[in-house]
């Protein structure tokens, strides 16, 4: 989290992290191409109130290399401003890189995340990929002097419409027992991805209001906030319904 005192501006960082080609960047180019839809669309530029869209969707920026591909946005044009006109909240959404060799770069991204998404493979042929880069992500953390308790977290399982994936039963039982929000996805097509950016965004503001007194200092209400996140891009339903798809029931148990 960053804070510009002039202007009364909060910077938020989201990363998306996961093992190579689960889905990341389709998240991303899924919540760009809503954001893109907004922003062209009738009645949304010189809109009134907090809630308001920018015009222009912010830059996409995408780095090939020779075995997967990274993505991130430079500055996720999703921003909301306070009733009072005297604050805002900018989001910065990353993806790290999963192939294996990019070790150093996943952690350079991941440096100074607010909130995270894991993004895991549905099929059961991925099983030990997902938990391998978990595993990493807990080790990257470490390294910052964090961990996965500290950091807020929700985790996506992707891929939902393949063939030989872990069940909704499975994956319903899992959910049950993990503390963290658990979504499931086909992000090529843009299923899950606005709810699991909502459910991110939801538990990131929480944590970050309880540890700074957010809502307070910068008059800024959380369900305000999420509203008009999920105005932004275009979210087919209420946030409170967004977060209700969630997976399972109860949640007490440790990480998934």
């Amino acid at each position: 989290m960053h804070f510009n005192a002039s202007p009364r501006e909060l910077v938020i960082k989201l990363v998306y992290y996961g093992p190579g080609l689960s889905g990341k960047t389709s998240n991303l180019i899924g919540l760009h191409q809503r954001i893109f839809a907004v922003a062209g669309g009738a009645g949304v530029e010189g809109g009134e109130g907090p809630q308001s869209a920018p015009s222009e969707p912010g830059r996409l920026l995408t780095l090939e290399t020779a075995d997967d591909r990274t993505l991130f946005f430079d500055m996720l044009p999703l921003w909301f401003r306070n009733v009072a006109g005297d604050a805002m909240v900018r989001i910065k959404v990353f993806t790290v890189p999963g192939q294996p060799i990019h070790t150093a770069s996943r952690r350079l991204v991941l440096q100074g995340a607010d909130g995270l998404a894991f993004i895991a493979d549905s099929q059961i042929s991925h099983t030990r990929q997902n938990a391998d880069s978990f595993r990493e992500l807990c080790d990257n953390l470490k390294q910052f002097g964090s961990s996965v308790d500290d950091v807020p977290l929700v985790i996506q399982f992707n891929k939902r419409d393949l063939p030989n994936v872990r069940s909704d039963r499975e994956l319903e039982a899992l959910a049950r027992r993990s503390r963290e929000p658990v979504f499931a996805a086909v992000a090529s097509v843009g299923d899950g991805v606005a709810e699991t950016f909502i459910g991110l965004l939801d538990v990131t503001w929480r944590q970050l209001d309880q540890k700074h007194g957010l809502a307070e200092r910068l008059r800024i209400d959380r369900d305000e906030l999420l509203a008009g996140a999920a105005l932004q891009i275009a979210a087919d339903a209420p946030v409170e319904v967004l977060l209700a798809r969630r997976l399972g029931e109860a949640r007490t148990g440790a990480h998934a």
